[in-house]
């Protein structure tokens, strides 16, 4: 079995302030997850900090792109030197983030070593780009389309490596029924399953066929993203953009744990729970859980 090992992605540079003077709290995640006891229940190795740069969108305006650019891209580098050396060495990193943009560590990190898939379990795909919005900045709103290549070159084609994820090694699960993205990715032939497709199939029947579709030679492996606003908010409040109609627990926990127990799948990062929007711990305690169940016995 290969060790688990645990790496802190505390950087929030990827998310618009909740309010005028202050930061996105999502950079507390890693350490509430500790305090949850995730490392010692998951029998989890310690694999560090990777620090991120200090928040300071300056003097960024609407139409300059995406913000914390320079930051994100210096971040990303670091953060995939760490998950390249724990890939490398058949470890399975286990990255407590940090909002979305974190993503892009563990896909640059995958590139460089080869061709790897990725699930993106989240409530929204984090699709947005030049092509489909005049709104482009949170990288944490638009990292999977950076990681396919769709976007500003300092962030979509670091080291030369682009796209760092092929649009066919891609599969994404829990967006809400009728998010617009939906017709982009038919058209991209890129899998999908909205929540109540997920419903009517079934979340273990769902997610044993996309671990069929990525256990192939063509692959090296692959990675798994979950977003905690993937989860309802009667559940799950503490996330930037709660939205109405998501997952409940019982059905996250049968998707999730079909996919990470999969041996070609090589990793795994989990993001936007914010502390600050759970002063009791609830929904924190309930996330902590449901990764600690999904890495049961590996098949």
């Amino acid at each position: 079995m290969r060790r688990l090992v645990v790496i802190d992605a505390p950087s929030n540079l990827g998310l618009r302030p909740p309010a005028p003077g202050t930061v996105p709290g999502c950079y507390k995640l890693a350490g509430a997850m500790r305090e949850f006891g995730i490392v010692r229940r998951l029998g989890a190795h310690e694999g560090g900090v990777v620090v991120p740069p200090r928040y300071d969108r300056g003097d960024w305006q609407e139409g300059d792109g995406v913000f914390n650019a320079a930051a994100i891209a210096s971040y990303t580098r670091k953060l995939a030197d760490r998950v390249e050396q724990h890939v490398r060495a058949g470890d399975f990193p286990v990255v407590l983030g940090g909002d979305c943009s974190i993503q892009l560590g563990a896909s640059l990190a995958l590139r460089r070593a080869g061709r790897y898939g990725i699930v993106v379990i989240d409530g929204s795909a984090d699709f947005r780009h030049p092509g489909n919005s005049d709104r482009i900045g949170a990288a944490g709103g638009e990292e999977l389309a950076l990681a396919t290549g769709r976007g500003q070159s300092d962030l979509t084609d670091l080291e030369g490596l682009r796209p760092y994820l092929r649009d066919e090694d891609v599969r994404i699960l829990g967006m809400r029924d009728g998010d617009e993205d939906q017709a982009e990715f038919a058209e991209l032939k890129i899998p999908t399953a909205t929540v109540g497709e997920i419903r009517q199939w079934g979340p273990a029947e769902i997610g044993a066929s996309v671990r069929q579709s990525l256990e192939t030679a063509a692959l090296d492996g692959f990675w798994v993203h979950l977003d905690a606003d993937v989860l309802d908010p009667t559940v799950m409040p503490a996330v930037d953009s709660p939205d109405p109609g998501g997952l409940l627990p019982d059905e996250l926990a049968l998707l999730l744990g079909a996919l990470v127990r999969s041996e070609r799948c090589v990793g795994f990062n989990l993001t936007i729970y914010d502390p600050d929007l759970d002063p009791d711990g609830t929904a924190g305690r309930l996330l902590a859980d449901l990764v600690v169940d999904a890495f049961g016995p590996r098949s």
